[in-house]
């Protein structure tokens, strides 16, 4: 059974936001009380959150589909619906969100750090918040906005100071045991170790922490054995430690060239892995075969420009050395870290010529069609209710107010021409029909706005081509040869 997941990928959705509500004041000798609809509450976010309690993605692995709950609608005598609760997922220290493609959302680390995967939808207001000195009582409400959502990939890498890297069963889960009070499975055979191991070590007034991962075999960097699953987990280390075995029983391998190995995937993974401090450790010295080894290979590893530490985990030998010079790295590494400033506040002003949206014109089937993008339009075009004629009539108001109309005059549009507010594949397409004047004096019983009753140009032309194909049709049928 998988105990250990380190990479997952979740589908969240975040709730949507409530309608808001129209309803108008209803109370005994008060006929005019007015609207009095809610708005509509707004809908939870999708939150990760760094807990130090947490140290694997197995929850997501089994459950993968995230929603958080939508905001309830607004309701009559101006009460508010209720907004949705944040669904907050904690995730281990160390964990890199990105998107399907590979690209980084955001690099968890620090116990708290939050980072909002899907963000709620807004609440739609209510007919007493869209009241005005025109339109008095609104017939209709605007409709909430669906929540956001998508698929996120969630990479744990071990946030630790120093990385024991070496061939599977040189003694890495041995050390740590002693170095630290981790206590990791041990076993005489390969790859015990199949989930990274953390211990915290004192040497003096430093502390730090020390990690155990899965052995390195050559053809790691690849993916092959456990390869990626490992390396992964020292991209953040500040030193490497090689561990190596000086009592192998296999006789093609010998501690020299198990070092050349594991240095060789290391620069093929990259990820500055070449460049980080390191140091070698000859494990299981306390062995007669094994001390004689190290021996003879000391001398060729320090020319080489290694410092050797020769220790034994059985023994408890060398290992008060080894700790102090891990404390001298992991503190040179942390004095030579950049000082973190605090976040700045940039304010960027939206520029002056800036109207919040484009219009663009496209071919379709022959006929113009000027697709309009930007925020607004577009949350507009999500919060109208298009069975309500008199909703209807808002949204034109207020593209019209915003400048869409001139801008689709500027482009070229004529009166009955195609507009498509949105992305292709859900965008909201009508004709075009100008209003340059617009207000509550030319709005008819509630929920009705005159202006849509005005016959449209475009979906004439559409009728008339599918009636004179229809009758080219029963033409066709009742034709009779000879």
């Amino acid at each position: 059974m998988t105990t250990f997941v380190d990479r997952v990928e979740l589908h969240v959705a975040a709730g949507s936001g409530g309608h808001g509500c129209a309803s108008v004041h209803r109370e005994k000798f008060k006929p005019l009380g007015g609207p009095d609809g809610g708005n509509g509450g707004r809908g939870g976010d999708v939150i990760l959150v760094v807990d130090q309690s947490v140290t694997t993605l197995l929850d997501y692995h089994h459950s993968p589909h995230r929603k958080a709950t939508a905001g309830k609608p607004g309701e009559g005598g101006n009460r508010s619906g209720k907004d949705g609760q944040d669904l907050v997922l904690p995730v281990p220290d160390g964990t890199v969100v990105m998107d399907k493609q590979g690209n980084v959302l955001a690099d968890m680390v620090g116990h708290g750090t939050l980072y909002v995967a899907a963000q709620g939808g807004r609440g739609g207001l209510g007919n007493a918040a869209l009241a005005s000195a025109r339109r008095k009582a609104p017939g209709f409400a605007l409709l909430g906005e669906p929540g956001g959502g998508g698929d996120v990939v969630l990479e744990l890498k071990t946030v630790a100071d120093v990385a024991l890297v070496g061939y599977p069963s040189a003694g890495k889960s041995s050390l740590i045991s002693v170095l630290s009070a981790a206590k990791p499975k041990i076993a005489d055979y390969p790859f015990t170790t199949l989930v990274p191991n953390l211990g915290v070590v004192t040497a003096g007034a430093t502390v730090y922490t020390i990690a155990d991962v899965p052995g390195l075999i050559p053809g790691a960097s690849q993916g092959k054995g456990l390869g990626l699953e490992f390396l992964r987990h020292v991209e953040r280390c500040s030193v490497l430690v090689h561990v190596l075995d000086t009592a192998t029983l296999e006789s093609d391998r010998d501690p020299v060239s198990d070092l050349d190995v594991i240095e060789a995937e290391l620069r093929e993974y990259g990820a500055g892995l070449e460049n980080r401090p390191r140091l070698v450790v000859l494990n299981k010295v306390d062995i007669p075969d094994g001390q004689d080894l190290a021996d003879l290979v000391r001398p060729d590893l320090e020319e080489r420009g290694y410092r050797v530490f020769e220790v034994s985990a059985v023994a408890h030998k060398g290992l008060k050395e080894l700790s102090f010079a891990l404390a001298g790295l992991v503190a040179e590494a942390r004095a030579a870290k950049p000082q973190e400033e605090a976040t700045r506040i940039v304010i960027r002003p939206k520029a002056v010529d800036d109207a919040g949206f484009t219009v663009t014109r496209e071919e379709e089937e022959g006929e113009a069609l000027f697709r309009v993008r930007g925020e607004k339009p577009e949350r507009w075009v999500r919060q109208t209710d298009f069975n309500n004629d008199e909703a209807v009539g808002y949204l034109a108001d207020r593209l019209n107010r915003l400048g869409v109309e001139d801008e689709l005059m500027k482009a070229g549009a004529r009166a009955g021409d195609g507009v498509a507010i949105g992305a292709e594949d859900n965008a909201v397409v009508f004709d075009w029909e100008p209003s340059l004047s617009a207000g509550a004096e030319m709005l008819g019983r509630r929920g009705e706005d005159h202006r849509l009753e005005a016959p449209r140009p475009a979906a004439q032309r559409r009728r008339d081509r599918d009636a004179e194909r229809d009758e080219a049709e029963r033409a066709y049928d009742d034709f009779e040869p000879f």
